[in-house]
């Protein structure tokens, strides 16, 4: 596997220094020494973990790899040294840990000193982590118990091979029942514990763009702004409605009110250049008309902006705590120079407490790691059913608003749709935050002021009229930065 990885760079490997160990290991189990010359004489290996420095992509990096033919890849005292000895030897040289996985778990022919063992790697790890250096793992077939727990679970991003049982109970210390699916590399997918199903022959690349994305990197400059995207294609019913309520001599006055107000102005000014498209687009005469135009459904969603953005996108899956939600995307991307930047993008969806948590897991790695996030801000709301009650929405909620609030790194913010209350400004940069002509930014949205305030719903255009939603008010009131072109 690692010759797989690091092709014709080769691997250089290190050794901890060697400690004397009581016959038959520190139980004195019977037969224990036979069974280590046996594993040596069958893998050419003297332990169940070799570690050394290679290069992946032209990115060097400490490999750490277990042989599954030694012991089931087991962890035992020896393990444990070998184990701490790659995380410190990647400390020491500021390099990134890949972890290629194994394993059956803890030894049990040295019963508790092997399972103290994961305690030393997890410690191992807490240091590297603290350091702001990245670790990735790739989970093989096997990889359970001890070894899931710690090196692949407890890697900052997690790949799988297709078909690779993964779960921190093995076959044979399951229920009879349990569903094989979930011991899967794709049930644990589904389930949003690992990031990504990559096949070994796409594995190099894969491996290669993750260590150019996670560094270590010297200071990243802030994310810049994205240019706004054309809605394509004939106005639809709603918003031709609305247009036509507003009348032309309205649309022409309201953006002739826009473009005179100073802030605005210079805000367009300022993204106007950022961009280079030179031209600024209608605003929204009313309320009522900017809700309109960020829900029509030709406008562009966060795809195509992620897709403008970065050549190579590497997501990041799940919340890992079980949950996933598919209307938000969350990941590293690299721009066409090459820099790294962490996203997560809402997909005009009401946001699920798993997409809250995936967003501030993301949004902690990319801060530990010192690079910078961009959101895309684009949902009617949180969900605010049952079930997202019973999954914490609140908590989930909070979690992604103090990631914002702790980061150290510049977070850039654009809402390309709808900014739907709580749910929204959870994911927006609180002195970074840029809207297209297509958005609208809300305490809630109008149906629901409207409902809270005891109108008809026939009033709900109107009560969009007194928000002050619309971009330009937006600047206008400092809640954004610039409307995009």
């Amino acid at each position: 596997m690692i010759a797989l990885l690091t092709g014709s760079t080769g691997f250089t490997e290190h050794r901890p220094p060697p400690r004397p160990r009581p016959p038959d290991g520190p139980l004195g189990w019977a037969g224990y020494d036979a069974a280590r010359r046996r594993a040596a004489a069958r893998t050419g290996e003297e332990e169940s973990v070799v570690y050394g420095t290679g290069s992946v992509g032209g990115r060097a990096c400490v490999l750490l790899s277990f042989e599954f033919g030694f012991l089931g890849g087991s962890l035992g005292g020896p393990t444990g040294d070998r184990l701490t000895a790659a995380y410190e030897l990647a400390l020491a040289r500021r390099l990134p840990l890949l972890a290629l996985v194994a394993t059956g778990g803890s030894r049990m022919q040295e019963g508790m000193v092997a399972l103290t063992q994961l305690q030393r790697v997890a410690a191992a790890s807490v240091r590297l982590r603290a350091a702001g250096l990245p670790q990735i793992a790739v989970v093989r077939d096997p990889t359970t118990g001890g070894g899931w727990a710690t090196v692949g679970a407890g890697a900052d991003v997690v790949l799988a091979l297709p078909g690779a049982q993964i779960g921190f109970a093995g076959s044979r210390v399951r229920p009879p029942d349990a569903d094989p699916y979930a011991y899967s590399a794709e049930g644990q997918f589904a389930a949003g514990q690992v990031d990504a199903v990559v096949p070994p022959g796409e594995l190099a690349t894969a491996v290669a763009h993750w260590l150019h994305a996670l560094g270590p990197h010297e200071a990243l400059p802030a994310a810049p702004v994205p240019r706004a995207l054309p809605t394509t294609g004939e106005p639809t019913g709603t918003e031709a409605a609305a247009a036509d309520a507003t009348g032309a001599a309205g649309t022409e006055a309201a953006a002739a009110d826009a473009e005179g107000a100073t802030g605005t102005e210079a805000a367009a000014a300022d993204a106007e250049g950022a961009t280079g498209t030179g031209s600024i687009p209608r605003l929204p005469a009313t309320g009522r008309e900017a809700v309109a135009r960020a829900r029509d459904p030709r406008r562009p969603r966060a795809e195509a902006y992620l897709a403008d953005c970065f050549p190579v996108r590497l997501p990041l899956h799940g919340d890992r705590s079980g949950g996933t939600d598919p209307g938000l995307l969350t990941g590293f991307g690299l721009r066409a120079d090459g820099r790294p930047v962490a996203y997560v993008a809402q997909c005009g969806t009401p946001t699920r407490p798993a997409g809250y948590r995936a967003a501030a897991r993301t949004i902690r790695l990319a801060d530990r790691l010192g690079v910078p996030v961009l959101t895309l801000v684009d949902t009617p709301g949180a969900a605010n059913d049952a079930e997202a009650e019973r999954a914490g929405a609140g908590a989930a909620i909070a979690d992604a608003f103090a990631a914002i609030a702790a980061a150290r790194v510049p977070v850039t913010t654009l809402v390309i749709g709808e900014g739907g209350s709580g749910g929204a400004l959870a994911l927006a940069a609180p002195d970074n935050t840029h809207v297209t002509a297509d958005s609208y930014f809300s305490v809630i949205a109008p149906e629901l002021a409207a409902a809270i305030l005891k109108r008809a719903p026939s009033e709900a255009g109107a009560t969009a009229d007194q928000l002050r939603l619309r971009p330009q008010d937006l600047v206008e009131l400092g809640i954004a930065r610039s409307i995009v072109t």
